[in-house]
């Protein structure tokens, strides 16, 4: 099993399973919907081809041990809503370990972003996997500032990451 993830986890609504290629079908709506991608410049403009490079990378985070995403499934329907997980970054030089989240947007507002970041937060600080976590976020991208800040980090600094500007929200153990 890859190092990092949070495979046959759950929390109070979700299950966290490890991303399959059928997946693939459930979670090209994310790269559909415009909204989804209106803070990250460099994606491609194709939904599938962006969701397939998604994918691609998911799957080699998996083979590298570099962390990755879980399917997060609804208990009750076992509806895929979501990708939360935590992953090895390098920001500035330095390696990081970040909970990165995306939902479905029928499922926006729900509070599944932040129930699956809380979840990642507590079981990689519960494992002892780093001394701190990070959120990498687009500095227009408010909703997700929101849920870092509601799963406890703070605004650390701000950088350039892949080609856009981004806040660096940053959580420490306590």
């Amino acid at each position: 099993m890859p190092v990092h993830v949070l495979f046959n986890e759950e929390s109070e609504r979700l299950l966290f399973k490890e991303v399959q290629p059928s997946d693939f079908e459930s979670w090209l709506p994310f790269h559909e919907e415009p909204l989804s991608s209106q803070f990250w410049s460099g994606l491609p403009s194709d939904p599938k081809e962006a969701c397939q490079q998604q994918f691609d990378r998911i799957f080699e985070r998996y083979n590298d041990n570099l962390g990755g995403m879980n399917a997060l499934y609804l208990k009750d329907t076992t509806t895929l809503v979501g990708l939360c997980g935590l992953l090895i970054q390098e920001v500035d030089g330095k390696k990081e370990l970040e909970i990165g989240y995306s939902i479905l947007p029928r499922y926006w507002r729900q509070g599944f972003a932040f129930e699956a970041a809380q979840k990642c937060k507590q079981i990689a600080f519960a494992k002892e996997w780093a001394t701190s976590l990070i959120s990498i976020i687009q500095v227009d991208n408010i909703p997700s500032q929101k849920t870092a800040l509601k799963n406890g980090m703070f605004l650390d600094f701000t950088t350039t990451y892949h080609n856009n500007t981004v806040h660096i929200f940053r959580i420490n153990a306590s």
